[in-house]
């Protein structure tokens, strides 16, 4: 069974940071490319940053470029969110997913439907 679990959500003040970290098992981790999203009360599902194979490819959401940082370390079998200048507008659940790598080559995978597991999501409140 593919285990996600995200921890490292709170509150926080404005211009503040945190780092989200995902925990994963029953997946052989280093051959899944791994995504950060958030989904606030009354939206959709947002993609925020992914991360291939690797490591050495990220891409992120216009919103959160310069300010989040996606890693992850296949050593550990986790996946990361550093999160800094927060803003109001990043409150939300934080959800961590993996999609297996299928090709060679692949994508960047930034749609929710790319994903087959998911965390159960951490909350991450900016105060103003």
């Amino acid at each position: 069974q593919v285990q996600l679990v995200e921890s490292g959500g709170g509150l926080v003040q404005a211009g503040g940071s945190l780092r989200l970290s995902c925990a994963a098992s029953g997946l052989f981790f280093g051959s899944n490319i791994m995504g950060w999203f958030r989904q606030a009360p009354g939206k959709e599902r947002e993609f925020v940053a992914t991360i291939k194979t690797g490591g050495r490819v990220t891409d992120y959401a216009d919103s959160v470029k310069g300010r989040f940082t996606i890693s992850r370390d296949d050593a550990k079998n986790m996946a990361y969110l550093q999160m800094n200048n927060l803003k109001p507008e990043d409150t939300a659940v934080y959800y961590c997913a993996a999609a297996k790598r299928r090709s060679v080559i692949m994508p960047l995978l930034k749609s929710p439907s790319d994903y087959e597991a998911w965390g159960q999501g951490t909350q991450v409140t900016v105060s103003s």
